[in-house]
């Protein structure tokens, strides 16, 4: 059966410079096998498939698949199938948010000038990370213990734990060795960049260590940890992919009721069918 199909760059302004997501914008049919067997065939860190919603306060209703399973929620597919949705005539219940749904529960995505945002998901684990932990994380990084300035688990879904480096050259500098874990690292830019922290992030895969080119989900975590302890102010711009020769581009914002919102450009690169 044909159905509609989109590649979406996300978190980027210009084709190419973000990290793009599949988008089957018709999924109504295909079991978890076939979604999941077409994951893999695309290769892409996430692909989407659109499906009815179940509840009346949804838009639509989205499955996130990684090559190798499926996600309650991820980030830039978030914002990338929104887009696709939009522009193959999808029509929200109200003007300026959208309401995704997805195995998490209900995600708004709300439009703001050319950017998508989606508010930033309840962390399912925080706090401090044990001693014994960081160490290994700098040892797997290849820097000293005295490197990693703070370290907190933040955690939306995909199991984030994070760390604090110096400078966002000391992140761009890391060469990490496999790890078994997912490991998001930040590092501030000088003052007076228009981005305030760059960020890594990266995932065991087959044995190796990937890198995501850009990740909300991660980003939203960040945002969580940062903003609540006052390590930066909102609103700010994470720079994200430039060791994989990206321009990601993610925009935080917070509301005055603490919602914490990540945005980006979204750019559609190859749209048409596909056979499933």
């Amino acid at each position: 059966m044909q159905r509609s199909f989109r590649q979406v760059d996300v978190f980027a302004d210009v084709p190419y410079n973000g990290n793009p997501v599949a988008v089957v914008l018709d999924g109504d049919g295909l079991a978890t096998e076939e979604m999941q067997r077409f994951a893999n065939w695309t290769n892409l860190s996430e692909t989407t498939f659109v499906l009815p919603p179940t509840t009346a306060e949804a838009d639509y209703r989205v499955r996130i698949f990684t090559p190798v399973l499926e996600l309650p929620f991820a980030g830039h597919p978030t914002l990338g199938t929104c887009h696709a949705w939009r522009s193959s005539g999808g029509q929200p219940h109200r003007d300026t948010v959208i309401v995704q749904e997805c195995t998490a529960g209900l995600i708004n995505v709300r439009t703001s000038d050319d950017r998508l945002a989606f508010a930033a998901p309840p962390l399912i684990r925080s706090g401090p990370v044990d001693e014994a932990f960081v160490e290994r994380i700098a040892s797997a990084l290849h820097i000293e213990r005295s490197d990693i300035l703070a370290a907190e688990w933040a955690d939306n879904g995909p199991g984030w734990v994070a760390v604090m480096l110096e400078s966002a050259a000391a992140v761009l500098d890391l060469r990490p060795e496999p790890i078994d874990f997912d490991l998001g690292v930040v590092g501030p830019h000088p003052a007076g960049s228009p981005h305030a922290i760059e960020v890594r992030a990266f995932f065991p895969k087959d044995g190796v260590t990937v890198e995501d080119p850009v990740t909300g989900s991660l980003n939203a975590s960040l945002a969580q940890w940062l903003l609540g302890t006052g390590q930066l102010s909102s609103p700010y711009i994470a720079s994200q992919g430039a060791a994989l020769g990206r321009a990601g581009r993610v925009h935080i914002t917070r509301d005055d009721d603490g919602t914490i919102w990540i945005g980006g450009g979204t750019v559609t690169c190859v749209s048409g069918t596909v056979d499933l």
